[in-house]
């Protein structure tokens, strides 16, 4: 009888596997306890549903009858979807590492019946290959340890245990400085490809933690180098093959040195903090490319990632997680061309076009070729003309394409990336349209992913699955707070403030400090960890130290510092090298430390409060703090434009403060760019 129980999951990736003939469990409390009472290890496999290597390993050995019967009479067999358990992901991870082994997906671990690890590993071939061993003997292996070497195991259980607790809870060091954060990004800069942009090697990721981490450097220093490891590499970025040229969007890393060859699918997390991070830089900039790259992306997310939301409420949608990398089982077959097919969709057009996009009859990538402008080419505007036809043309094509699967899960964390970078562009570019999906997509999360008064982790079709992990918290925070600074919408702080008691109450370590990951009433967590690197995600904790500053600024209220100072404590190093893997946290220091307060009083409607407030957003630095009051509207008592209203003949007008102090009241939305263009 086929055990397999993942056909009543709602995750795209765990129903992949529900016609595998390995007896699947889904993670939960149920399960562990059949794995302890009939005493088997368990095999804990991990990935998403966008992960190409995720799929090849199913084919290879999850759908081979064999391999299949080897894994349900020697194990209990667990597969978890990464994106709906992050919380589950981080501890198996950080356990691999432990191990002295590179972390990654598919991660296949192998654990006690009491859920803790004790050997594992990532993707393993059917055959000897690369170097690993055939993924039936490591099943063997792997048994034969647990069953026969019984004291190597408690050791090894009990060095992971103690080294996860003594990471979820650091030393407390010295408090930050920002000479240590500038020497810690004087070091990172050397890291930076500059010939390619990113950093130096292969594969490339896009990184933007790392590189709103220069750009903010760059800002406070003026270091040229910093500015320009930014610049080059979104420059490469936007031109090269990781850039979806007909539809928009981002690939998720290239697998070349050259920014070429991407990994095909493409993650919401990536698109969202690019999208807020070319946002920032061509505020400094004005590059049209970085406008041109924002405004196809979000085109691009508005219309294949979108979910709608059910019950009849028009217009109610969110974000899905991703887009495969592969269709028709093959990775890259939808993107990718020959030159025949160029030459007959675009006829006489297709010389230029071939030649701007890099098209070859021998194509740069296993025979076709991927379109990129890495090398140039294009011109004036009638020529772009021409090249956005032949864009159009080619698109049209390919929607008629077997498209790559997409995973329309909507997770909180991942959605509130994704609306703060909707809010933030949406004022840079004076786009209203993004500024309220931003407020369409918060109105969905705070609808259909609170049960209980508790956010949820994720949500599909209806059902909601998964107590929220503390970066839920802290991106839905954020992402609030972009909303209240760009609209002034009073709600959006208050829900800032409730969810940020929330993770006080049911995350926070009370003991050693910091935000766990997961919440204190889990009950299928066996160890709770804590992260504050920032990787391909901005960490929790690093987020939280952001949104407790601006909630400082915004209320006045001194809990708020006392909180995100413990935290930024906890956390802190007095080694700027391991500050490299903490641009949240230094930016939240940065924020308690230099926030420029900037306060436009006015009627929303009056056209002279919006140019004030279009200002500020054009052209402030992403430090600033934005409050938006009404006329007679009260300023919190700690606030230094507190007291101060309207100027005379009542126009509005804007007060820029640093410190205690505020500059004088300014009505001309001119000078006020003048003045925060000297920040």
């Amino acid at each position: 009888m086929n055990q397999n129980l993942l056909a009543a999951e709602t995750s795209p990736y765990l129903l992949q596997h529900k016609d595998n003939p390995v007896h699947w469990h889904p993670w939960n409390s149920v399960t562990l306890a059949k794995a302890r009472a009939v005493n088997k290890p368990i095999l804990l496999s991990i990935g998403y549903s966008a992960c190409h290597w995720c799929h090849v390993m199913a084919h290879e050995s999850f759908e081979n009858e064999a391999v299949a019967g080897v894994m349900n009479e020697l194990f209990i067999n667990i597969k978890v979807d990464r994106e709906e358990r992050p919380d589950l992901d981080a501890v198996h991870q950080t356990a691999l590492n432990l191990m002295g082994k590179q972390g990654g997906w598919p991660l296949t671990m192998f654990l006690t019946p009491e859920g803790e690890p004790f050997w594992g590993g990532t993707y393993f071939p059917p055959t000897p290959l690369y170097g690993q061993p055939a993924f039936v003997d490591v099943l063997h292996s792997a048994a034969g340890i647990f069953h026969r070497q019984k004291e190597k195991v408690r050791g090894n259980v009990s060095a992971i245990r103690q080294a996860m607790s003594e990471l979820s809870r650091p030393a407390a060091t010295k408090t930050l400085s920002m000479d240590l954060i500038d020497k810690a990004a004087e070091m990172a800069v050397r890291m930076v490809d500059f010939v390619e942009g990113g950093t130096v090697g292969a594969p490339k990721f896009p990184q933007p933690c790392f590189f709103s981490f220069l750009w903010r450097a760059h800002r406070r220093t003026g270091s040229s180098l910093s500015g320009r490891a930014v610049t080059l590499t979104l420059d490469k970025i936007s031109e090269g093959g990781l850039y979806d040229h007909l539809a928009g969007g981002f690939a998720r890393y290239a697998t070349d040195d050259k920014w070429l060859v991407p990994h095909f699918e493409k993650m919401l997390y990536d698109n969202a903090q690019l999208i807020e991070l070319l946002s920032e830089v061509w505020v400094d900039t004005r590059n049209p490319l970085y406008a041109a790259r924002v405004r196809e992306t979000i085109a691009w997310a508005l219309a294949d990632m979108r979910v709608d939301g059910l019950d009849g409420e028009g217009g109610m949608f969110a974000f899905a997680s991703s887009m495969d990398a592969d269709s028709e089982g093959e990775e890259g077959r939808y993107y990718v061309w020959t030159e025949a097919e160029i030459d007959g969709l675009l006829g006489t057009d297709a010389p230029l076009f071939k030649e701007t996009y890099g098209v070859t009859r021998d194509g740069n990538w296993r025979g076709k070729t991927i379109l990129n402008r890495g090398g140039g080419g294009g011109g004036g505007e009638a020529v772009e003309n021409k090249l956005a036809r032949g864009r159009k043309i080619l698109l049209e094509a390919r929607s008629l394409r077997v498209g790559p699967g997409r995973d329309d899960k909507v997770l909180a964390d991942w959605n509130g990336l994704m609306i703060a970078a909707l809010a933030k562009a949406g004022a840079v570019f004076g786009e209203p349209a993004w500024l309220e999906a931003a407020k369409t997509v918060f109105s969905f999360v705070c609808r259909r992913m609170i049960e209980n008064g508790r956010l949820r982790h994720s949500w599909r079709r209806g059902r909601l699955r998964h107590a929220a992990v503390v970066d839920d918290y802290a991106n839905m925070c954020r992402a609030a707070l972009a909303l209240y600074e760009a609209t002034g919408g009073r709600l959006y702080l208050e829900r800032a403030e409730a969810w940020v008691a929330l993770a006080n109450l049911n995350y926070w370590d009370a003991s050693g400090g910091g935000y766990f990951l997961a919440a204190d009433d889990a009950d299928d967590v066996i160890t709770r960890s804590k992260t504050i690197a920032d990787n391909a995600q901005p960490s929790g904790n690093g987020t939280m130290a952001e949104v407790l500053a601006r909630l400082f600024y915004l209320t006045g209220e001194a809990t708020y510092r006392r909180r995100g100072e413990e935290l930024i404590r906890v956390f802190s190093s007095p080694s700027p090298e391991h500050l490299i893997n903490l641009p949240g946290l230094t930016s939240g220091f940065e924020l308690f430390e230099r926030a420029v307060q900037i306060v436009v009083i006015g009627r929303p409607e009056e056209k002279a409060a919006q140019a004030l407030r279009r200002a500020v957003f054009e052209t402030a630095p992403w430090r600033r703090v934005l409050t938006l009051a009404g006329p007679g509207a009260e300023l919190p008592a700690s606030h230094p434009a507190r007291g101060k209203g309207l100027a005379r003949g009542g126009k509005p007008v804007a007060y820029v403060c640093s410190g205690v102090t505020c500059g004088l009241p300014i009505v001309d939305s001119d000078v006020l760019k003048d003045e925060l263009g000297k920040l």
